[in-house]
């Protein structure tokens, strides 16, 4: 089984150390974590913030397994995460876990373009305790959706309660569905796109199917067809980056409304019509299986009707 690196996440410094030969180093960061960029990372080896086994080095070094990378960032720029009451719709919540039916358009979680108005702005009004596991500007977040796809998330109220969550997430025995609406008509009635996905080469605020991408299988079931577009359902066996969206753009059937992916404005609305309609897991505490289902959003249950006509 293929090794991953392992990574310790701190505010002003993170350590990696390199498990298999990854090729440059510039590269390997990168695509290990997606939240920097490749210039941004460049940027800290050409400042010299960037050490392997304690020597300054380029960014045209070659890793080698067993090399221990630390990089020493600037102070980030302070976010001061303030509970906002924000509108919420929890499906679920007992003393460890929260389920949220996030809407479409609502960030998970800020960031430096996103301070405020995010779920978890409206999770500190909301809820009184949440896990620490993720830093003050993550707490409680397990796993995420992209902010234009609706749909059912869970949420840790301890620190317990996360790393369960996320070790059934690692063991991909948490149970994901999705209800996509894509363009074109899907000629069979069920598929499953086992492909690779990395940053993409091309535009690296994407992501895209690449040789030496992380491992991605995704299972899709048609709903219902129509003309020109097909209804199916996901479901997700990983839990990469814009998975299904890159997915079926692969397979030469986009997302519908997706901005990045698809054919832009073939359809009223923003964002890509996607939603995380199911999602079950055994409870942290308890052991008790829980499943939970949400409705298609109001502008989504729309478009059907529209297309159905």
């Amino acid at each position: 089984m293929k090794k991953k690196n392992r990574w310790l996440i701190m505010l002003d410094k993170l350590n990696m150390t390199i498990e298999e030969q990854t090729g440059r180093i510039d590269k390997a960061i990168v695509e290990e974590f997606a939240d920097f960029s490749r210039s941004q990372i460049q940027q800290w080896l050409k400042d010299g913030f960037v050490t392997v086994n304690g020597e300054v080095v380029k960014s045209n070094y070659k890793v080698k397994a067993g090399d221990e990378i630390e990089i020493i960032r600037q102070a980030p720029v302070e976010l001061k995460i303030e509970a906002e009451d924000i509108p919420l719709e929890i499906v679920y919540e007992d003393d460890d876990v929260v389920v949220v039916n996030k809407p479409q358009g609502m960030v998970v979680h800020p960031s430096a373009g996103h301070a405020s108005g995010t779920m978890v702005n409206a999770l500190l009004f909301h809820i009184k305790n949440l896990s620490s596991i993720n830093d003050v500007v993550r707490p409680g977040i397990v796993h995420r959706i992209d902010k234009d796809t609706s749909g059912l998330l869970m949420v840790a109220k301890n620190d317990e309660a996360h790393e369960s969550l996320s070790k059934q997430l690692k063991d991909k025995t948490v149970v994901r569905r999705y209800v996509a609406l894509v363009h074109g008509e899907i000629p069979h009635e069920k598929g499953t796109v086992d492909a690779p996905i990395g940053r993409s080469k091309i535009n690296r605020q994407s992501q895209a199917v690449i040789e030496g991408g992380k491992p991605a299988v995704t299972h899709f079931k048609v709903l219902e067809k129509f003309e020109d577009f097909t209804l199916i359902e996901c479901q997700l066996e990983t839990g990469r980056t814009h998975q299904i969206r890159v997915h079926m753009q692969y397979i030469k059937y986009p997302i519908a409304g997706d901005p990045l992916y698809g054919p832009r404005k073939t359809l009223p609305g923003t964002g890509q019509y996607l939603h995380a309609k199911s999602l079950g897991f055994v409870h942290p505490k308890t052991g008790e299986e829980l499943y939970f289902e949400a409705d298609l959003p109001e502008n989504f249950q729309e478009i059907l009707k529209t297309l159905n006509k």
